[in-house]
C-alpha cells in the first residue's frame, strides 16, 4: 500500500551546500551556479536520508548510483555516511565542474567516479559487475525522464534485491506504482518536489 505524506517545504536553495552527517560532516561543497543545477536542500536531503536509514539500516558498504547528479550533494552524503563507492552521471558541463570540485573538496575520488553524459544513454550501457544498492535520480521536471530512468533500472537490473530507489519530481507529476520488477512503496511531498522510494516488489518500506 502506497503511504503519502506531504510536509510544508520551502524549495528555496542556498549556493552554499554542506554535508549533513558522518565523517565529512559540517563539510561545505562548492557554490554552484546556473539554471540547470537544481540541489535538493539540506533539510530535504537529511528528511530522505533518514527516510533511508529507517529503510537500509545501514550505509556501510553501498553501492551507489547518483543520476542527473547535479552538486553530487546525494551520493556525496552516502559516502560520508558510510557507503563503499559512487557512479555519479551527469549530462550537464557546470554539473560535471561542480560535481568534480565537490569529489575533490570531500577528497573521495578513491570512491567517486563521475560520468559526463546523457544519462538515459548511459543507463543503456552500463555494465556492472554488482547492482547498486541505492540509486539516486533527480532529473530536469515535466519530461517523464524519471519514469523513464526508472524502466531502465529495472530492465538493465541495476537494483541489489534489497535496495532502494530514490527519485524527485515535481509533485505534479504521476509516477507509475509499478515498473517492471519495481514498486513505489512511499511518497513524501516537500513544497513543490515529490520524493518517490521504489524497491522490488516484495520489499515493503520497514
Amino acid at each position: 500500500m502506497l503511504d503519502m505524506i506531504e510536509f510544508r517545504s520551502s524549495n528555496s536553495t542556498k549556493d552554499n551546500m554542506r554535508i549533513i552527517s558522518g565523517r565529512l560532516r559540517g563539510k561545505k561543497l562548492s557554490p554552484f551556479t546556473g539554471i540547470d543545477i537544481r540541489p535538493t536542500p539540506d533539510k530535504v536531503r537529511g528528511a530522505i536520508f533518514s527516510i533511508l536509514f529507517s529503510r537500509l539500516g545501514s550505509f556501510d558498504g553501498l553501492r551507489v548510483l547518483d543520476l542527473f547528479a547535479g552538486t553530487g550533494a546525494m551520493s556525496l552524503e552516502a559516502l560520508s555516511r558510510g557507503s563503499s563507492s559512487a557512479l555519479l552521471v551527469d549530462n550537464g558541463t557546470a554539473a560535471a565542474k561542480t560535481i568534480s570540485a565537490n569529489i575533490a573538496l570531500c577528497n573521495v575520488s578513491d570512491q567517486a567516479i563521475l560520468k559526463h553524459g546523457d544519462v538515459l544513454k548511459s543507463l543503456q550501457l552500463l555494465r556492472v559487475d554488482e547492482p547498486f544498492d541505492l540509486i539516486f535520480l533527480d532529473p530536469p521536471y515535466n519530461k517523464e525522464l524519471a519514469e523513464k530512468t526508472i524502466c531502465l533500472i529495472s530492465q538493465a537490473r541495476l537494483l541489489s534485491p534489497s535496495g532502494v530507489v530514490c527519485a524527485e519530481t515535481d509533485k505534479k507529476e504521476t509516477m507509475p506504482e509499478t515498473q517492471g520488477t519495481l514498486h513505489r512503496i512511499e511518497t513524501r511531498i516537500y513544497g513543490s518536489t515529490a520524493v518517490h522510494f521504489y524497491c522490488h516488489a516484495g520489499e515493503p518500506m520497514q
